[in-house]
């Protein structure tokens, strides 16, 4: 499957589970969602790759860092999303996650050599801008202590994240099997999630509602194995820096989206972060040095290659 494909399956299906979240608020603690969400994900995957002849007998090193990159991935850090929704807006959660990409440019340096080039570096900064500009206005709201936990919680979730990514980039370059290794997350995750509502008492509240239920369906089924499937499937083979700059553009969708269904009110701003967002996009996945170069600017093009 193209790289260009992956990366709109990733991003479209990310885009829409901003929606498909607000229908997972109510009666279950939002802990015990995520644990339903992965753990539902965790076993239809697996089906999926016994019925496919896929290895699901992993080594125990092999199932060490499959375990790391679930808890990282799709356990702890879904749950700190989750609180930080609490406090914060979702345009404003957004912003934060958007800083996925330059925290995975910093730890693909440190972590596996790979230089930060000027074409990434500026890629990321206008990307991360062009959030900042779409979501003023809540950014400027950050002003009582419930906020900055939010804000605090936001930041947590895309550090761990980041931090799952390294993990993936190193089960991939181990050749772990992908598709196993994101199930075995997928339960680890769910059950960090499930010990986590037990130990707090929150109660496993299930809730029957249509709409709950379609939504969760969504969230396991798309958002979960497809969207991440697809994912990790880019980032073995672009890494980690460049196939997170999905975290710019999953904002972008869902604002689209917000604007039709939710009544989102576009200013000059969003119009101005857009472009900002779409032009990183363009810088980072595409190669834009032949265009500068017939441009006149070579100098330019020299350095972003």
């Amino acid at each position: 499957m193209p790289n260009a494909l992956l990366y709109a399956i990733a991003t479209l299906i990310w885009g829409s589970t901003w929606l498909a979240i607000t229908f997972q608020y109510g009666s279950v603690p939002a802990s015990a969602s995520v644990a339903y969400r992965f753990l539902l994900a965790g076993l239809l995957l697996l089906g999926w790759c016994k019925l496919r002849g896929e290895r699901l007998q992993l080594s125990r090193t092999e199932m060490a860092w499959s375990a790391l990159q679930g808890a990282l991935m799709f356990g702890v850090s879904y749950m700190l999303v989750y609180e930080a929704e609490k406090h914060i807006a979702s345009g404003l959660m957004a912003v934060l996650n958007s800083s996925m990409v330059v925290i995975n440019l910093v730890g693909m340096s440190l972590v596996f050599g790979r230089r930060m080039d000027q074409k990434s570096i500026l890629g990321a900064a206008l990307g991360i801008l062009g959030i900042a500009l779409v979501f003023w206005p809540e950014l400027t709201d950050v002003r009582t202590a419930s906020a900055w936990l939010g804000v605090a919680c936001g930041l947590g979730a895309a550090l761990l994240a980041s931090l799952g990514n390294l993990v993936a980039q190193h089960n991939r370059n181990q050749q772990i099997p992908l598709l196993p290794s994101i199930g075995y997350g997928m339960l680890v995750g769910g059950g960090i999630a499930l010990i986590f509502t037990l130990i707090h008492h929150q109660g496993l509240v299930f809730d029957t509602r249509p709409s709950y239920l379609a939504s969760l369906l969504y969230l396991s089924i798309f958002g979960s194995v497809l969207a991440f499937a697809a994912y990790l499937t880019l980032l073995g083979r672009i890494g980690a820096a460049k196939s997170g700059y999905i975290a710019v553009a999953v904002p972008i969708v869902a604002l689209l989206l917000s604007g039709w269904f939710e009544g989102f009110q576009w200013r000059i701003w969003t119009v101005a972060g857009i472009a900002c967002a779409v032009a990183g996009n363009i810088i980072m996945l595409l190669d834009i040095a032949p265009v500068l170069r017939k441009l006149g600017l070579t100098r330019l093009a020299a350095r972003l290659v």
